[in-house]
């Protein structure tokens, strides 16, 4: 059995919130792939974080998210951002957040980009497109993790292959997001 990439501490923190706030696992669609760009929505809530966070420690998926590389250096809150999975980006060199992910898909044999494509917790009926181009540019596919207020569950639904096609797959996406409930459902993909 492989060790846990999850640290003792964290896994016995996540049981304590889902244990507290009483959700449980949904399902785990594809656990095997080892490289792609994680969504979380629907984002309606500050909560969000704490329960997904929790959420991706308990299926032990090792998900990273982007962060200027100021934070991670920060004297006192570093460690802490850097443990729960910040990946620092240097974008004095590239704006391109973009092609910042991409670089670092290529430099990594395992890795798995959490992003709310959202940007936002108001309801936004446009999302922002950065995450499908660089899981298209990257080659990897797109996953769906999503926290379901109404069932109080969280879990990762099956995974979204960019074809190009930004609008079809969207779509796709947005499909799957509306049979999920957000913290405040009038915020919520519609």
């Amino acid at each position: 059995m492989p060790a846990r990439k999850t640290s003792t501490f964290w896994y016995y923190m996540a049981k304590f919130v889902f244990w507290v706030a009483g959700w449980k696992l949904g399902e785990i669609h594809n656990p095997e792939i080892k490289k792609s760009m994680m969504i979380a929505a629907p984002h309606t809530s500050n909560w969000d974080l704490i329960m997904a966070r929790a959420a991706f420690y308990l299926m032990d998926v090792d998900v990273r998210f982007t962060v200027k590389k100021e934070w991670t250096e920060h004297w006192l809150l570093g460690g802490l951002v850097r443990s729960i999975g910040a990946l620092p980006v240097d974008r004095s060199r590239n704006n391109s957040l973009v092609d910042g992910m991409v670089k670092l898909f290529d430099e990594h044999d395992e890795l798995v980009i959490l992003i709310t494509p959202e940007g936002t917790r108001a309801y936004q009926p446009r999302w922002r497109k950065g995450y499908y181009f660089a899981a298209l540019s990257a080659h990897v596919p797109i996953r769906l993790g999503y926290l379901d207020y109404k069932h109080q569950e969280a879990g990762i639904g099956p995974p979204v292959y960019p074809t190009g096609d930004y609008e079809a797959d969207e779509a796709k996406i947005k499909a799957f997001y509306r049979t999920k409930t957000g913290r405040f459902p009038e915020k919520g993909i519609r």
